[in-house]
């Protein structure tokens, strides 16, 4: 096995390989490091990395193998942190100038049970500032690219995980989903993103009280995802949110034949790309040749409703960062100082009426999915827009149309609204410019498993995607 193969090997194969002591903790981390000098430098996906202490914990990981007292469930793997959360007394910048010279106080929860569970945090991930936008640059750590099409982003906020996933720079990462920060960057990057329902990760507050905001996993296939998912989900002590009991996802399914799946091309709204179409439709007719029916729906969701859903986040999360302008607006980028000032001119009643909003979506999709087991459609219009795409100054079109440069190009934020739906991205191949291309698979309220259930049939139909046998980047 090459140092690439290793660099795309599976997580759940890797752990079995550390098992059966035909791979060591220390090889798997050294390719994962050899190959970060070959690609950060062409996607700037990391931010702050921890190699040689990361050596030291894989070396010891090593040890415990080969004693039998290795017992962790993520046990030796190399796992890239959003430099959003926190690791007690390391770096977390957020992606801001403000930021950039912050320690940790104590550990977020999500990273506690990673660690605890004996992941090795080698690498911190990009991240848009403050993760307010769906591609990833900054003032602090410049631009983020797409392994795919260097010219592209990766996605965001969570683009710097998507990235490294890609590039082979660690098998597993994490990722936060406020409008979509998860499954935007595993669409544009080719990988799996998992948008869990509300309470089932726990978060810190304040945002553990917003129901648009979840934890979720990022990884390459469907298997490792829910290896990550049944390591950070559970109730938690000090986030009152958390879902009882603990929800364990198994790692495999029943067939999906006779499986009923609603399809929407575009959930009512949405300006959609030709080769994003052309692959959804390609992603329905595998569920139909693994013995699903499915049948294009008509959602008729309020034509208003992207609009009321950026209410909410100016809202509440640019509320939240308009308190730093008073000192620190010369420091923040251009997008985050505009999230922060509109906030500004923002009503209770506003507010008031993004809530009756989802309500009325929920009124279609509720009943919906009572005739359905799931619903499908695009992760984003558009695979992805430029590297350097500033949604405060650049306009978009798509098909020649002008759409909203904030949201107008991702179908995520109306799960977010939607928040008690579990949603996962899968990939569905290529665009004409190499950027992937994603399907999410949303499911009825709380029901995490049918999302997997049909994503991992999906998964095996189609061959996989990325790595252990399936395409890699060229040229990083």
């Amino acid at each position: 096995m090459t140092s690439e193969d290793l660099c795309y090997l599976p997580a759940h194969k890797a752990l079995a390989a550390f098992r059966d002591k035909s791979l060591s903790p220390v090889e798997l981390m050294e390719a994962v490091i050899a190959r970060a000098g070959v690609a950060q430098p062409k996607t700037n996906a990391l931010t702050f990395t921890h190699f040689d202490q990361a050596m030291a914990a894989a070396r010891q990981a090593e040890a415990r193998y080969a004693k039998g007292t290795a017992t962790g469930a993520l046990e030796g793997l190399p796992v890239a942190i959003k430099d959003e959360s926190f690791i007690e007394g390391m770096p977390t910048s957020g992606g801001s100038l403000i930021f950039k010279d912050q320690i940790a106080g104590s550990t977020s929860p999500v990273n506690d049970r990673i660690l605890a569970q004996g992941a090795i945090v080698h690498a911190r991930t990009a991240t848009p500032e403050f993760s307010c936008a769906g591609y990833t640059w900054s003032k602090l750590w410049g631009v983020t690219r797409n392994p795919w099409n260097t010219e592209m982003t990766p996605g965001g906020s969570s683009g710097g995980s998507g990235a490294a996933l890609a590039a082979g720079l660690a098998p597993l990462a994490t990722g936060s989903d406020i409008g979509g920060s998860i499954r935007i960057p595993a669409s544009c990057c080719g990988v799996v993103g998992y948008k869990p329902p509300y309470g089932r990760n726990p978060e810190e507050p304040p945002f553990n009280m917003d129901f648009y905001c979840h934890n979720g996993p990022m990884a390459r296939n469907v298997r490792d995802t829910i290896l990550l998912q049944n390591v950070m989900c559970g109730p938690h002590p000090k986030d009152i949110a958390t879902l009882r009991p603990k929800l364990v996802l198994p790692m495999g399914y029943a067939p999906i034949k006779g499986l009923k799946i609603a399809l929407s091309r575009n959930l009512s709204v949405f300006e959609v790309d030709a080769d994003v179409e052309r692959n959804t439709l390609a992603a329905a007719d595998v569920f139909r040749a693994l013995g699903a029916t499915v049948t294009e729906v008509d959602l008729h969701w309020p034509r208003d409703f992207l609009e009321r859903g950026k209410d909410y986040l100016v809202h509440l999360f640019g509320g939240y960062l308009s308190g730093l302008l008073a000192d620190h607006a010369d420091d923040m980028t251009s997008y985050a100082r505009d999230f922060a000032e509109r906030a500004k001119g923002s009503t209770a009643p506003q507010f008031v009426a993004t809530l009756e909003t989802a309500g009325a979506m929920y009124d279609t999709l509720g009943p919906l999915l009572e005739s359905y087991d799931l619903l499908i459609c695009p992760t984003n219009a558009l695979p992805a827009v430029p590297a350097d795409f500033d949604q405060s100054r650049d306009k978009l079109t798509i098909n020649g149309k002008e759409v909203d440069p904030f949201l107008g190009w991702v179908m995520t934020l109306p799960f977010n609204m939607l928040s008690r739906c579990p949603v996962l991205s899968v990939p569905t191949g290529f665009a004409a410019n190499g950027v992937p291309t994603g399907l999410q698979i949303v499911g009825r309220s709380y029901c995490d498993a049918d999302v997997f259930q049909a994503a991992l049939a999906y998964e095996t139909e189609t061959g996989g995607w990325i790595g252990d046998g399936g395409a890699v980047p060229g040229g990083i």
